[in-house]
């Protein structure tokens, strides 16, 4: 009898990505992750069971072909492989980077029983990395339509429905508000994170494939919803994003030297402060900077206050364990030296005598029992204030969405509470022929949610166009 070969050890542990070292990256606005090489591409692409009926699959918002663009990697045919994602995904590099994997597709790997999950986020960004190096190819469209869409807001939600639609021949006309293109993409997340060079590739690949990027237009002033509709466009999808953020209401929060998170970011990121004098951005920072909030953005904030050459307290009211942001980016900003304080609120923010901040009063707080949902309240210590003394507060406690299109959209429904607009499962609003998604509708949610949002809309309108007379 012939010998069986004996099946090849699994690999338990995931390949670990080369990372700047803290030190370093802690004094610079250059990506931290710096991506697989080919050979541990090949290492980690290697560690995938190849499931018949793969579960990763069903944790993707997008269903990204998972097992399939994998296996190209591991036969090196990379051409095939972004291809492969990009039938599904018109923002590998994005979501390679930013995407939260270990919540969603990562989670339902198979071998994440048994060791660490396949690095599905860490294989797409190696695919778009090389795509970016090897040039584009661009996938077939369907015949021309006939039908004309308006897509608002060339943020991750505008950006993937629009690449679905004008593949499937539809006459896509995009308005951005801002200067440039990627929405939250550009101006909410650091450079470090997510290079502005790779955005802008992003965007560039949406506009190759057809669609008319119009920048510089604020739907609800330039054009209104209505006005659109009656100009020659057949459906109009909203993803305008939650771009206006929310404040702690605490006496004193209008002092110099207090920034909302959005306005922050946005002069760091778009208008380039960290470079200042090069860009003309300054940014009064000063020593001492604490940022409320425990987020994503939170951590953003902070870490590029630190680059920025501050002391950074991250001010969160409830314990370490509720941090809602990714673990990579809480660890991450510990190694560069973050000082978080839990359970503790502001209650009082002080100035000088030129009404820049100087101080704050605080409270200590404790959490409470769980709710239905699992979340623990929290509550304040009676006594238990405390001062700190600040140069710069950065609250990051949230963003609601712009009411500008909700006000000049007669009939179109929105949540009073929250200001986002209505939508139903596919996207669709209140009026026939308009829809929303991403966080807009929902509030501020992750990009790779967005993206699925917009999806799904794409695919409704499609359907809503071809059978419209």
């Amino acid at each position: 009898m012939a010998e069986t070969k004996p099946k090849p050890k699994l690999n338990k542990k995931a390949v670990e990505m080369n990372k700047q070292e803290p030190k370093v990256r802690a004094k610079n606005f250059k990506e931290v992750a710096l991506g697989y090489t080919e050979e541990q591409a090949q290492e980690e692409a290697s560690r995938c069971l190849q499931c018949p009926k793969p579960q990763c699959v069903t944790g993707c918002p997008v269903e990204v072909p998972i097992p399939e663009f994998i296996k190209c990697i591991r036969e090196k045919k990379y051409a095939e492989g972004i291809a492969t994602i990009k039938s599904k995904n018109a923002l590998p590099a994005v979501c390679g980077r930013v995407c939260p994997q270990e919540e969603q597709c990562q989670k339902k790997c198979v071998i994440g029983k048994m060791g660490d999950p396949v690095s599905i986020g860490r294989l797409e960004r190696f695919l778009a990395d090389w795509e970016r190096d090897n040039g584009y190819q661009l996938p077939p469209k369907a015949k021309p339509t006939g039908k004309k869409v308006a897509i608002v807001g060339a943020g991750p939600a505008g950006l993937t429905a629009a690449a679905d639609l004008v593949k499937l021949g539809h006459e896509i006309t995009m308005f951005e508000a801002l200067h440039v293109g990627g929405g939250v993409l550009s101006y909410g997340i650091p450079e470090f994170r997510l290079p502005k060079a790779m955005v802008q590739n992003e965007v560039n690949y949406v506009e190759k494939l057809g669609v008319d990027l119009r920048l510089g237009n604020l739907v609800g002033r330039t054009h209104t919803i209505p006005e659109l509709m009656k100009n020659g466009y057949d459906a109009v999808f909203i993803g305008s994003g939650a771009g206006l953020p929310q404040f702690t209401g605490c006496p004193g929060e209008n002092l110099g030297g207090i920034y909302s998170a959005n306005e922050f970011l946005i002069r760091v990121n778009l208008m380039k402060a960290f470079a200042f004098p090069e860009y003309d951005t300054p940014l009064r920072l000063g020593k001492h900077v604490v940022v409320i909030g425990g987020g994503n953005v939170a951590m953003d904030c902070a870490r590029c206050s630190m680059r920025l050459g501050a002391e950074v307290c991250l001010l969160y009211r409830r314990s370490r364990d509720e941090l809602p942001a990714r673990h990579e980016e809480i660890e991450n900003a510990e190694e560069e030296g973050l000082v978080c304080k839990f359970l503790a609120a502001p209650l009082e923010f002080y100035g000088d005598e030129k009404g820049w901040v100087k101080s704050m009063k605080c409270i200590a707080m404790e959490l409470t029992e769980p709710d239905e949902k699992g979340r623990r309240g929290v509550k304040k210590i009676p006594g238990s204030e405390f001062t700190m003394e600040v140069d710069t507060v950065i609250i990051a406690i949230g963003q609601t969405p712009n009411p500008i299109i909700q006000r000049t959209t007669d009939g179109l429904e929105s949540n009073p509470k929250h200001g986002t607009i209505n939508v139903d499962d596919v996207g669709k609003t209140s009026l026939d022929g308009v829809y929303a998604g991403g966080d807009v509708a929902t509030g501020a949610a992750t990009v790779i949610s967005a993206m699925g949002a917009g999806k799904r809309a794409a695919k409704a309108m499609h359907e809503y166009l071809m059978n419209k007379k």
